[in-house]
């Protein structure tokens, strides 16, 4: 399989998608952060001293998505029909689940906008609640489904 962002001498280059059709086009992504109990309860309590970090951590994604273009060099800047970010304690972990939807009628796929916020809103519930645990992790980064363009629909296999 050839990758589409090397040209034939090997060189990183951005894809030609002029020629492509536009379709809606939507990703979804997610992730997560464990933390400790005390950094959990903090948040659960809205005790955080930097405000609420589900609320914030979402408006981070949110502003993410619509930057991606300008994070990932060889990714092409899309006016964004959607981007919704959803934060949501998970007291099993303990910490935060992170999803992410993208949605574009375009040319391109939105895949790196999803994943693109929820990796920032993950890095910003870690900002946030640093002062309490150090030794967050964050972890699960990925794609769980995509729509629309000329590959077609898919959706992550594993759990």
């Amino acid at each position: 399989m050839k990758l589409s962002h090397l040209d034939d001498s090997g060189r990183a280059r951005m894809v030609d998608v002029g020629g492509k059709p536009e379709t809606e086009r939507t990703a979804v992504a997610e992730g997560q952060v464990r933390m400790s109990q005390e950094a959990y309860e903090q948040i659960a309590a809205h005790a955080v001293v930097k405000g609420d970090v589900l609320a914030v951590a979402e408006v981070a994604g949110v502003l993410a998505a619509k930057r991606t273009g300008e994070l990932i060099p060889l990714c092409h800047p899309l006016g964004l029909d959607l981007a919704a970010v959803e934060a949501r304690l998970a007291p099993a972990l303990p910490g935060v689940r992170v999803t992410a939807t993208a949605k574009v009628t375009g040319r391109t796929g939105v895949e790196m906008e999803a994943l693109t916020a929820v990796s920032v809103a993950l890095l910003t519930v870690y900002d946030m609640v640093k002062a309490v645990d150090r030794q967050m992790v964050i972890e699960g980064i990925r794609l769980v489904s995509k729509t629309g363009g000329t590959r077609g629909d898919w959706r992550r296999s594993d759990p």
